[in-house]
């Protein structure tokens, strides 16, 4: 991950962009792309889902880089450790949402 924020960085640096970086910006730009990964299934079936996924993975692939783009610069800019984050993150979700309680359900955990 340090590799692909150091690439970010200099594509970021080389166009003068971290003056237009603030983290309110780049929250509204993660939420965005967030939302065009959305648009690709939105009003679609799931057998409709199944066959567009197959024609348009470029597309999808696509909207989710831009997502992980914006999450690596604002977790640089902020410094968050991403991974540490995300290892503490997962034991926590570990935590709520037990294998025995949680198997094959999608109920909250406060409902488990």
């Amino acid at each position: 991950m340090k590799k692909l924020t150091e690439k970010i960085l200099k594509f970021r640096d080389a166009r003068d962009w971290k003056q237009f970086h603030t983290p309110k910006d780049l929250a509204i730009s993660l939420s965005l792309e967030a939302g065009e990964v959305l648009e690709h299934f939105q009003w679609k079936s799931p057998k409709e889902i199944k066959k567009y996924i197959k024609e348009h993975k470029k597309e999808i692939a696509d909207e989710l880089a831009d997502v992980f783009y914006w999450v690596l610069l604002m977790s640089h800019d902020l410094n968050i450790d991403l991974k540490k984050a995300f290892l503490k993150k997962m034991a926590e979700n570990n935590k709520k949402y037990p294998v025995k309680k949680s198997k094959g359900k999608h109920t909250k955990y406060n409902r488990l």
